[in-house]
């Protein structure tokens, strides 16, 4: 009977500690898609020369701050963010099956290391009046640096491919719907999984396309050793309204940064099952299962 005791208290503690990071993992993904959504809502004001600041996330910062309560929101954000790095630590340091392999450790270590540094700048952000230099002065400044470095040029170029890559995959992913597999849409009807499919595929493609085209510009920095030509997000995101489509592709890329906010939203995590649908233990089944796969959601 102790035995069944321990083993029962064992159980009850790791489900605790599953919901927690599952909790923290929706925290973040809500401030993730908050950004998106108002770093694609600028860049729709820019492309109409409706005026617009920033559209990166610097810019968004400064159009929560500029609402009611805006302070509060982006302290909302800090949390958001640091409940992000804490779910990217702990799958990198608890996670069991494939996730024990080195490189993807190396890989939620790294996201971890990312998201506490945007928990940071944020709180940064909402403490001193997001004071600051902007997100491409410091592309540019970065690049600088490690152009001065031995080898810097290669290093810089190497930086340059290595997001292209990254851009690169994020657009095939999206556009191969690999994401409908980290949802659970069992419970979806056929119109509502078509809805979630389009948006998770416009939303991730464009995102891919954005992080490749600054992934261009880095590339380009380093092959003519002018860290001018490196471009943040918001110069990036500027550069597609200069193209021979002129501001339109600005808007499409726009509406699919949206999309992904939008998308990113936990509750798209595999909540589609109806309230009072089937009995109370195959309610917690699928409730275990939702945390599972938000859990696992890269």
């Amino acid at each position: 009977m102790t035995s069944s005791t321990a083993q029962g208290r064992g159980r009850g503690a790791k489900s605790a500690e599953r919901e927690t990071l599952t909790a923290a993992g929706r925290a973040g993904f809500v401030a993730r898609g908050i950004v998106y959504v108002l770093i694609g809502l600028l860049s729709i004001r820019i492309a109409v020369g409706s005026g617009g600041g920033q559209a990166d996330r610097q810019g968004a910062l400064h159009e929560i701050a500029r609402q009611p309560f805006g302070k509060a929101m982006l302290w909302a954000l800090v949390v958001g963010f640091a409940a992000m790095a804490l779910r990217r630590g702990a799958r990198a340091v608890l996670a069991t099956g494939p996730r024990r392999k080195a490189g993807s450790r190396v890989l939620d270590g790294g996201r971890a290391v990312f998201y506490a540094f945007v928990c940071w700048t944020t709180a940064v952000y909402a403490a001193v009046g997001g004071q600051g230099s902007s997100g491409n002065a410091q592309s540019q400044d970065w690049t600088a640096s490690a152009l001065k470095l031995s080898y810097g040029q290669v290093l810089v170029g190497a930086g340059g491919c290595l997001v292209i890559g990254i851009g690169g995959v994020l657009a095939v992913r999206a556009a191969l719907r690999s994401f409908l597999k980290q949802l659970e849409t069992s419970g979806m009807s056929h119109r509502t999984k078509q809805v979630v499919t389009a948006l998770g595929m416009g939303g991730g493609v464009a995102r891919g396309v954005v992080f490749a085209a600054a992934g261009v510009f880095v590339l380009v920095a380093a092959v003519r050793f002018d860290p001018a030509e490196a471009k943040g997000v918001d110069a990036t995101l500027r550069s597609f309204a200069q193209t021979p489509v002129g501001p339109w592709l600005l808007v499409a890329v726009a509406i699919g940064l949206i999309l992904f906010g939008v998308c990113d939203s936990p509750r798209q995590g595999g909540q589609a099952t109806s309230p009072g649908r089937g009995s109370e233990s195959s309610m917690k089944a699928r409730a275990t299962s939702d945390s599972r796969r938000l859990w696992a959601r890269a």
